[in-house]
């Protein structure tokens, strides 16, 4: 069976990761528009929504919202590093939502909706915790409480069904729960010491 193709990008969702480029996972609430917001991005070569971070394996969109699963929503995205670097990602991801809510995005609440960021290399880990550090201090000074994003290593990535891929441009006036908190995150190397 041939896989269904982005579209957007025109490209099978399970088209293999060309050499030299990279990938990412990011939790950031309902993934219908974390998806749209990372296919507007420049230098991404690929989105796909999922499941990551639970317990259960292959589950379906039902079975994660009826609980006990432990899977976020979550988007995977192949990039360009040489057109987009990984800190751009990750400043993408902490203005586009609030990540101090816990097992919720603004009135979407369970455990699927927490903000997750999943690395696959030590340079990924180090920049997000980095970041996170970075972007913690200055929502303190917003006056937010800290964040409770989880940085963990990447594991199983479950793709969604079809008809939730890329679910924004099938309706474009589909439900979007995306919020940032308003309070700008700092593009910076996270990687290198300072």
């Amino acid at each position: 069976m041939t896989a269904p193709l982005h579209r957007i990008y025109g490209r099978p969702l399970d088209a293999g990761m060309p050499k030299g480029f990279d990938q990412a996972i990011f939790g950031m609430g309902c993934y219908w528009g974390v998806e749209r917001l990372f296919w507007q991005q420049d230098g991404v070569w690929l989105t796909e929504v999922g499941f990551a971070g639970g317990t259960v394996p292959n589950p379906t969109y039902k079975q994660v919202c009826a609980g006990g699963t432990g899977q976020a929503e979550v988007v995977r995205l192949i990039y360009d590093s040489s057109r987009v670097s990984y800190e751009r990602l990750l400043q993408v991801f902490w203005e586009n939502h609030n990540p101090t809510q816990g097992n919720r995005q603004g009135n979407d609440i369970c455990d699927q909706y927490r903000s997750l960021i999943m690395y696959f290399n030590d340079s990924q880990r180090i920049a997000a915790e980095r970041s996170k550090v970075d972007y913690g201090n200055r929502l303190a000074v917003g006056g937010y409480p800290d964040i409770t994003t989880q940085i963990v290593a990447a594991g199983p990535f479950y793709p969604a069904e079809e008809d939730h891929q890329q679910y924004l441009d099938r309706y474009p006036d589909g439900y979007c729960g995306l919020r940032g908190t308003g309070i700008q995150a700092h593009l910076r190397d996270f990687a290198e010491d300072s």
